[in-house]
């Protein structure tokens, strides 16, 4: 029997944007549902009752919540294509040290960006200007974060490449000065369909970034 695979998301979600890459990594077929963040489904609260977010990934009538563990999920599930997360025990802790990294620095910071004014907001360019280049360093040389190949580090960060755009144009920096190796990095990503078709446009995610500012508070 095929495996049902449901995706509740949003097309502006990074989070989302995780499963989608990590679906298309793997070659799923699945059913995309878009949720109004603003008019949540009885559905998703169903699935998801404590944090009540998506991305929701239902398998076979059995929900799995939170990016990074759909992700894991994932890659352990449908393990007959490579893998993002390495076998080495160590490399995979490693890999998921800077998955939490960019989980909780990247939007945290980048939110505050957008959304405040004056010292707070001048702080929060610099603090996320200082962790791209923290993350600049991790890749080093690399292609990728884990090496020759796209994996989990990959996975968790590229999805925010639809919001440079919105970070540097509301903090008037630019990623290109700050942090070329990354800008690269990215690019490099995109090469990749699963990504291309994957991330939501820099632009629209820009417009949805001020809408959310000034409709509805966040």
């Amino acid at each position: 029997m095929a495996d049902e695979v449901v995706l509740l998301e949003t097309q502006f979600s990074p989070f989302a944007a995780r499963v989608r890459i990590a679906l298309a990594e793997k070659g799923i077929q699945y059913e995309a549902r878009e949720e109004d963040v603003t008019n949540k489904s009885s559905l998703l609260l169903q699935l998801n009752p404590v944090n009540k977010q998506i991305p929701v990934l239902i398998h076979n009538g059995r929900p799995i919540c939170e990016s990074l563990i759909i992700v894991q999920y994932i890659d352990e599930v449908w393990n007959h294509k490579s893998l993002f997360l390495p076998s080495d025990p160590y490399q995979r802790a490693h890999a998921r040290f800077w998955a939490d990294y960019v989980d909780k620095k990247i939007y945290p910071i980048g939110k505050m960006l957008w959304s405040c004014i004056g010292e707070v907001k001048e702080a929060s360019k610099k603090d996320l200007i200082e962790c791209f280049k923290i993350l600049e360093g991790e890749l080093g040389e690399k292609p990728y974060f884990g090496g020759e190949g796209f994996g989990f580090i990959d996975v968790a960060l590229i999805p925010f490449y639809s919001l440079f755009y919105t970070f540097e144009t509301l903090g008037n920096f630019s990623m290109a000065v700050e942090c070329p190796k990354l800008l690269e990095w990215a690019k490099r990503c995109l090469q990749k369909e699963s990504v291309s078709k994957s991330i939501y446009d820099e632009h629209k995610s820009y417009e949805t970034a001020l809408f959310m500012k000034e409709k509805l508070g966040f």
